[in-house]
């Protein structure tokens, strides 16, 4: 079955994202960059992606990023 043009759009702008991230991430290590990305706003599976890592290590390496925010 053919994809719908929304589906492709979908498809674009997650390429995007990945790009975006991978550009936040590229001079950065492992931790400061899952610390960003978390910080920009994208979700934990993203940030695996981008990683080439798992989603609980994200979710550790970013655990001290959420205090961070509130001070």
């Amino acid at each position: 079955m053919a994809k719908s043009k929304d589906d492709l759009l979908l498809e674009k702008l997650d390429i995007l994202i990945r790009l975006f991230a991978l550009q936040i991430a590229s001079d950065r290590s492992v931790t400061e960059g899952a610390q960003a990305l978390k910080l920009s706003g994208l979700d934990t599976k993203t940030i695996a992606k981008v990683l080439n890592t798992t989603e609980a290590t994200v979710r550790t390496l970013t655990t001290g990023a959420r205090g961070l925010r509130k001070r």
